[in-house]
């Protein structure tokens, strides 16, 4: 996984630059807070299709935030298997806040496919909002993205999602979400229409977040999908600072 490898250390360079190695090196006390996260995983699934030919790659990002407004930003990266492209690099900002039990997020994406042609069309950019609410035994969460030029020169798209989160016995995790996502030019994605869902464990152990999830879509192989939307099962370890 060369392409998984370079990004790997990418982000591991930039991590080791939010550390300060003394006071004499010392970044500036630049106002928010930044944080930054390195994950390995089984298979990069997007929406219910895997990006990385159903193989393990290797993730991560750096963010900012600024508690007072609410704003923040953030880079992610991850190794992907396109035919034209072995990675992808996010860029979003937006702007968060809370009201009691009530969390709301509005912000902006855009996905970079460095060194694809550029006659494929695979970036594109997304406006994005949630809402969430916490009921104590349980939190969840409605999204809403919308693009007006989605991957593939595909046209208008929208994914509207559902997220549900609750703690278990033994320090566990339940996650769980389901999604629809509309494609104004189906033919030029390569897909109809389809609904994605997810059920999934979390638990960290020394400083690391282990998941275990399942993944599927109503797509069938090969006929509605030439391949990765089928049901399976994956392996993720992460690591934050």
């Amino acid at each position: 996984m060369p392409h998984s490898l370079s990004i790997f250390s990418a982000l591991v360079l930039g991590c080791c630059a939010l550390v300060p190695v003394s006071s004499a090196y010392a970044a500036p006390d630049l106002p928010g807070d930044f944080s930054a996260n390195v994950t390995l995983t089984s298979d990069y699934v997007f929406r219910g299709i895997s990006q990385s030919n159903e193989e393990p790659t290797v993730q991560g990002g750096i963010d900012w935030s600024h508690p007072e407004t609410g704003l923040y930003l953030g880079l992610w990266g991850s190794g992907i298997d396109f035919t034209d492209a072995s990675s992808e690099f996010d860029v979003y900002g937006g702007i968060s806040g809370t009201v009691d039990d009530l969390t709301w997020d509005l912000g902006a994406i855009y996905y970079h496919y460095p060194g694809s042609d550029d006659d494929l069309n695979y970036d594109f950019w997304e406006l994005a909002a949630a809402a969430g609410y916490d009921f104590g035994i349980l939190q969840t969460s409605l999204s809403l993205n919308y693009s007006p030029d989605y991957f593939g020169n595909s046209g208008d798209a929208y994914y509207l999602a559902a997220y549900v989160t609750a703690p278990l016995p033994y320090d566990l995790t339940l996650n769980g979400h389901v999604a629809h996502q509309w494609i104004d030019d189906n033919a030029a994605f390569g897909t109809d229409d389809y609904t994605d869902w997810s059920l999934g464990l979390g638990y960290t152990l020394e400083g690391f977040d282990l998941a275990l999830t399942y993944h599927d879509t109503d797509l069938d192989e090969p006929e509605e999908c030439a391949d990765g939307c089928g049901a399976r099962l994956v392996l993720s370890i992460s690591k934050s600072f």
